[in-house]
């Protein structure tokens, strides 16, 4: 039976596997393996749950897969257990371990706070009909913006956000440009598509749909004549009704899920 101590060691074990995990996988070869190690825990807990049911025979094969399985564990992720160890060797590289952790949850923080700043914007400029066009970029350098505006390299901010695409400034007619969860630039100017749209589609949504042709950018349209709120991305546009879908393709963008 679970007591409250056990579910504080769960929870132990828990954050030593995720720091792990953020410093010595992720990112790394091994990652697209480590999926694999759900489907080995699955295994040993089938195997108890076959013995449990007194399938003695099934279960002990699978105990003996899973075991086999876990052994060759130690083989695969040879390196980065050496790297694992040699820091858990010194202080200093104890240190470093704690260190990114806790810097990784700082920035999972700065990034949610720049997302509930980014819908509470888009919900203000939606309601009012202000029109706005952002496009997130993974490198501010994407060759394909033809004129980058004003540098700002700012802190994500409704308050900013919502002063920049206010009608009677001067870059409210460009985009803003967000990359590393900082506004780099304003006033962009984003290359217009050729393809042919529906009436409904104004220069704002010409200017997503020529920026996501021709780069791996994801540009947030806010419409000035409906309110509506878009995506587009890939060559094509996708209308969001709710603020909730918009917050979840944030989170993708910004945090990567």
């Amino acid at each position: 039976m679970f007591d409250w101590l056990s579910i504080v060691q769960i929870c132990i074990i828990g954050i030593i596997v995720y720091v792990f995990y953020v410093n010595f996988i992720k990112n790394t070869s091994s990652e697209k393996l480590v999926r694999g190690l759900v489907g080995l825990g699955a295994l040993w807990a089938l195997s108890f749950i076959l013995s449990w049911w007194h399938l003695t025979l099934l279960g002990r094969f699978l105990h003996w897969v899973a075991l086999f399985l876990s052994m060759g564990l130690i083989v695969i992720f040879q390196p980065e257990l050496r790297k694992f160890l040699a820091l858990m060797g010194n202080i200093k590289g104890l240190k470093n371990v704690i260190f990114a952790f806790r810097q990784s949850e700082k920035n999972l923080s700065a990034k949610q706070k720049s997302i509930d700043e980014i819908v509470k914007a888009v919900s203000y400029m939606s309601e009012k009909h202000t029109g706005a066009l952002i496009a997130f970029l993974e490198e501010t350098d994407d060759g394909v913006i033809e004129r980058y505006g004003t540098r700002l390299d700012a802190i994500i901010s409704s308050e900013l956000l919502l002063t920049l695409f206010f009608n009677k400034t001067p870059l409210h007619d460009g985009a803003v440009i967000i990359a590393d969860n900082r506004i780099v630039y304003a006033g962009a100017i984003l290359p217009l598509s050729q393809n042919q749209l529906q009436w409904k589609y104004g220069t704002r949504h010409r200017a997503a749909l020529g920026m996501s042709e021709l780069s791996q950018a994801t540009i947030l349209v806010v419409s000035e004549e409906t309110g509506d709120i878009s995506f587009a991305e890939k060559g094509s546009i996708k209308k969001y009704d709710d603020l909730k879908k918009v917050r979840n393709k944030l989170e993708k963008l910004l945090i990567k899920k």
